[in-house]
């Protein structure tokens, strides 16, 4: 059960940091969309595709949002939250005890039949 809490803490805590720094080394900074980034890319496909500009409320003014602003507090309360129940899920899992092979050698001591 211990496993489980502190795998969700971890979990829940990974998930809220990861997002800020992934969508900085994506291009995404405070300052604006880094040149020959993946974020300037997309924005180079998205006004490609939107005949000069860059839609408002798109997927890559979103990101920019983010990584400009950080997300609001509701964003980060259901983000750690999903992350807490990956994290807990994951802590649940066991390792399968390892199975004796009748092949290996005996410990030392104990002779082979």
């Amino acid at each position: 059960m211990k496993k489980t809490v502190v795998s969700a803490v971890i979990g829940g805590a990974l998930a809220v940091a990861a997002v800020p720094a992934t969508l900085g080394a994506l291009g995404f900074t405070t300052s604006g969309i880094a040149a020959s980034s993946v974020a300037a890319k997309m924005m180079s496909a998205a006004a490609v595709a939107n005949g000069g500009g860059v839609t408002a409320g798109g997927l890559v003014a979103t990101l920019q949002s983010v990584g400009a602003a950080g997300l609001s507090t509701s964003s980060n309360v259901l983000l750690g939250s999903a992350g807490s129940v990956v994290g807990a899920w994951l802590g649940r899992w066991k390792k399968k005890p390892e199975e004796e092979d009748p092949e290996e050698d005996p410990p030392s001591g104990e002779v082979k039949k």
